[in-house]
């Protein structure tokens, strides 16, 4: 049994979904595992991540309405410190995932074939995020 661990930064422009399967299909490549499961963290409160549909951009803009219109920006919330967008990321955080876990199988993601990983950037201004990624197996 083997592991191997790294980081991955993302840029984003501000929020939306920023697609990373290829990053991360790179970082494991060069691991040199064949069979295992991957884990991808995202080390913030503010962003999350997704599987989903990375074939019709549709799939993207919808989402990112939805979420928009389950937690818009308001000066309702109580905790606002950094912004009035800064609960709303909280929120949208909260009801996606910070970690996947993915098996790996002759060396490749097992993802549909449909599906793409997505970072998930839910604050306005523009991020630099990081991402840990550990990988087991053989």
């Amino acid at each position: 049994m083997r592991q191997a661990h790294g980081r991955l930064t993302v840029a984003t422009r501000g929020a939306g979904l920023v697609e990373i399967t290829d990053a991360v299909t790179t970082w494991l490549d060069a691991q040199g595992i064949t069979d295992g499961l991957l884990t991808v963290f995202c080390r913030h409160t503010s962003a999350s991540l997704l599987i989903n549909e990375n074939a019709a951009s549709a799939v993207r803009r919808d989402l990112e309405r939805y979420f928009q219109r389950l937690a818009p920006e308001s000066r309702d919330y109580e905790h606002d410190d950094e912004g009035p967008d800064d609960m709303p990321a909280h929120l949208k955080t909260a009801l996606t995932n910070v970690s996947l876990g993915i098996p790996v199988h002759d060396g490749r993601m097992m993802l549909g074939t449909w599906q793409g990983l997505y970072l998930f950037e839910h604050r306005t201004a523009p991020h630099r995020r990081t991402l840990a990624l550990h990988v087991i197996g053989e």
